[in-house]
């Protein structure tokens, strides 16, 4: 079951609100919990299985390791976690051993799944197994796997650093592990963020509707412009590259370009808004990332929330940026190499990952101050470029063909393109979304929000007839986006979100 489709918008949620908003407080986590299972049981039966095993094994570590830090205070007579922060706690053996025991059964299960076939087909290249061994082809790793491993990652980080507490409450803690909206794809909810809602929380009018007019924004984000865009990526992607011309290798990339921000962006508007009509407040995951002038920045507006995982709980433990030179750059390629095996077993991936590493290390030299002084028009072109030639590593199914797209978006594939013309994938459809899609990359939405604001300055104008007049106009546009988007489902296929395989 997927937010964008007819068993869920007009089944599945209306049930859910209705029954969790009508139930008493406390029977309402296990209400939403229940929801979570079905819903990710609808489509991935087995998998979970492995997610109950997460969850039973991350709960009970969590406990003995909240014990043996709460250990540790005691025998030097300081105050226990929660009287104040635990960072000048100095952890014991055997906190240190639970805590490893917990990143080891985490991170075997996900590599397990997810890189067993990788690691192998890898070794065996290297003519590092016995001859002719079986190597598993096509793993089936449940779906979200990645994202609710850092999740449970996440909980039992902050409870050895005293940033957060046990949950004694197996309910609350599965919640947090499988919260339907979150689960598949994050936002990533770091547990010292969300253990203070997971008890109980309070849901307003005015809270459940900004929830539903953020989810509509991401249904027509997926619906209206990623999912007519995915048709032509993936047709032009399933070309050989050496058959690919310049100007369909560029519309190709274009395409994902803008497929991948709206289908993803779309995805966490959607969970975001339904983590407000419960009463949990999601991080933010995008801000508008193709305006960035330097990797830096888009990096800290593009899935923010895996970037800030990965600062607090990778970068900064490392040294980040407070070690010497070649340390920190060093601790940069690191994080960013893991960051693209994070996405995906390939080497496409690593290089994906690397690509980021690279630019981010030379922004940090003369390079990077040239760049800082350089006219704004070049800095953003800059940098659309290497989020661009980056997106052809992350798309492509491996990475000779990637090597080859790209050959053929110089002009220099071996074949001519004769065979394939743009026109065969531009067609009405697409080319309203790519201009739907460079248009709602910009921030729009808050330059209009300003307008409005500095036009009731100016005119002196009641500010209760504006306020009415935004609101109706706001009504009338998520109404029609809804319904176009419906229209969209009903006449279209089926369209999986990108990160999902994550």
């Amino acid at each position: 079951m997927v937010f964008s489709s007819v068993v869920f918008l007009f089944f599945f949620m209306p049930f859910v609100w209705t029954a969790y908003h009508l139930s008493w407080k406390k029977a309402r986590n296990a209400l939403l919990l229940l929801a979570s299972i079905v819903f990710y049981m609808w489509g991935e039966t087995g998998g979970a299985i492995v997610l109950l095993i997460s969850i039973l094994f991350n709960y009970l570590v969590g406990l003995c390791l909240d014990a043996a830090v709460r250990g540790d205070f005691e025998k030097r007579g300081v105050p226990s976690p929660g009287g104040s922060s635990g960072r000048n706690n100095t952890p014991s053996r055997s906190s240190k051993a639970l805590l490893a025991a917990g990143i080891v059964g985490n991170l075997g299960l996900l590599i397990s799944f997810k890189y067993t076939g990788f690691l192998l087909a890898n070794l065996d290249f290297f003519h590092w197994l016995p001859a002719d061994p079986a190597i598993p082809n096509g793993i089936h790793a449940p779906i979200g796997i990645s994202f609710y491993t850092f999740h449970a990652l996440s909980y039992l980080l902050d409870i050895y650093r005293s940033d957060g507490t046990a949950q004694k409450n197996p309910l609350n803690f599965s919640l947090y592990m499988a919260m339907f909206p979150k689960i598949l794809a994050g936002p990533i909810l770091q547990y010292r963020n969300a253990e203070n809602q997971l008890p109980v929380r309070n849901v307003s009018v005015e809270g459940f509707a900004s929830g539903i007019h953020r989810f509509i924004i991401g249904l027509g984000k997926k619906t209206l412009i990623a999912t007519p865009l995915a048709g032509a990526a993936d047709k032009i992607f399933a070309i050989p590259a050496d058959n690919l011309s310049s100007a369909v290798a560029w519309l190709g990339i274009l395409c994902f370009t803008l497929q991948i921000y709206f289908d993803f962006s779309g995805y966490s508007d959607m969970a975001i808004g339904l983590g407000k009509t419960f009463g949990f407040r999601f991080p933010e995951n995008f801000n508008y990332p193709y305006i960035s002038r330097s990797i830096q920045e888009f990096w800290r507006r593009w899935h923010i929330s895996l970037s800030l995982w990965f600062r607090d709980y990778l970068y900064i433990p490392m040294g980040g940026n407070r070690c010497g030179t070649a340390r920190h750059l060093f601790n940069l390629i690191a994080v960013f190499l893991l960051c693209g095996l994070w996405h995906g077993a390939g080497w496409n991936f690593i290089v994906w990952g690397l690509w980021y590493g690279v630019f981010l290390v030379l922004e940090r030299t003369r390079f990077g101050m040239a760049m800082a002084s350089a006219p704004r028009f070049w800095r953003h072109l800059y940098a659309l470029t290497v989020v661009v030639i980056g997106w052809v590593f992350f798309r492509s199914e491996n990475l000779p063909y990637a090597l080859g797209y790209l050959k053929a978006m110089l002009g220099l594939g071996v074949g001519d393109g004769t065979q394939y013309y743009t026109t065969l994938f531009l067609d009405r459809e697409v080319g309203l979304a790519l201009l739907l899609g460079m248009v709602a990359s910009l921030p729009f939405a808050a330059m209009w929000t300003a307008a409005l604001a500095g036009f009731a300055e100016r005119s002196g104008a009641p500010a209760r007839a504006l306020s009415f007049g935004s609101a109706a106009l706001r009504a009338a546009f998520l109404s029609t986006l809804f319904l176009l988007s419906c229209m969209s489902l009903a006449g279209g296929t089926h369209n999986p979100f990108i990160y999902f395989k994550f």
